[in-house]
């Protein structure tokens, strides 16, 4: 392969990953069956663009709002930009681990796009909580948490990706990227992450690295103890899981 064409390959599989998890508009592309387990090394590349616009409107708010309605505004940032993927997985897992005894009766919850009194439940917990959280982090900390929080959050898939396997074989979200990530993604992704929430952060990052790396752990055991593997509904509710445990910590650490 030669490097422009590499170049080329590389900026395609951007896209890609912008055009899955946000609503920001990107150049029409061709999308291939594994185009999205490609993209995925670039998953922590949207959360760092995606956290930098909500620092920056919460600098330009700030001023002039109170800490409680700038974080409401951020939150709702976040939720319209992403389209309220993450938050639609949580509501789907809640109900179908809720709600279903066998794997069978999850996975067919998991399949519903109705949303149940678990789903409701979680829904508002998650939302009440990111509000909460994002209004009490200390003004000189806010940037530094809140981009950490959107790189981790989307980070937390590469792991569950490459190490599990998809619950439904060959249908959904999940089996495009379940065990369909490289190493080499792994590896980039992680380093990628790990480089900017260091930066950000500095001595700081341990506990929200740590905390991540946990809530992708059990997560991960948890599917695969439930259903066998993952599906993808489990990659947004992890990535929701990741980004509160995030938050807690720039509180939890002042």
């Amino acid at each position: 392969m030669t490097a422009m064409r590499w170049i080329r390959r590389l900026g395609v599989e951007m896209i890609v990953a912008f055009q899955f998890l946000t609503r920001i508009p990107m150049p029409a592309t061709q999308f291939e069956s594994d185009s999205l387990a490609r993209a995925i090394k670039f998953f922590p590349l949207v959360g760092l663009v995606v956290g930098s616009g909500a620092v920056l409107l919460q600098k330009i708010l700030v001023p002039h709002l109170s800490r409680p309605i700038v974080a409401l505004i951020v939150l709702a940032y976040l939720v319209l930009i992403t389209g309220c993927l993450h938050e639609d997985g949580l509501a789907d897992v809640a109900d179908g681990f809720g709600g279903g005894w066998t794997r069978e009766q999850i996975l067919s919850i998991l399949k519903d796009s109705r949303i149940g009194s678990y789903g409701a439940t979680a829904l508002v917990l998650s939302l009440l909580a990111r509000c909460l959280l994002l209004a009490s982090l200390p003004l000189e900390h806010f940037a530094a948490s809140v981009i950490s929080a959107q790189v981790l959050c989307r980070w937390s898939s590469l792991p569950l990706s490459y190490f599990l396997s998809p619950a439904r074989e060959q249908e959904g979200q999940g089996a495009r990227i379940a065990r369909m990530t490289s190493l080499s993604s792994l590896v980039f992704g992680s380093i990628f992450t790990f480089g900017i929430v260091a930066f950000a952060l500095r001595w700081s990052a341990i506990a929200p690295l740590l905390a991540s790396m946990l809530a992708v752990l059990l997560s991960g055991w948890f599917y695969l103890r439930k259903i066998g593997g993952v599906t993808g509904d489990c990659f947004g509710a992890t990535s929701q899981l990741t980004e509160i445990a995030v938050y807690f910590c720039g509180v939890w650490t002042v």
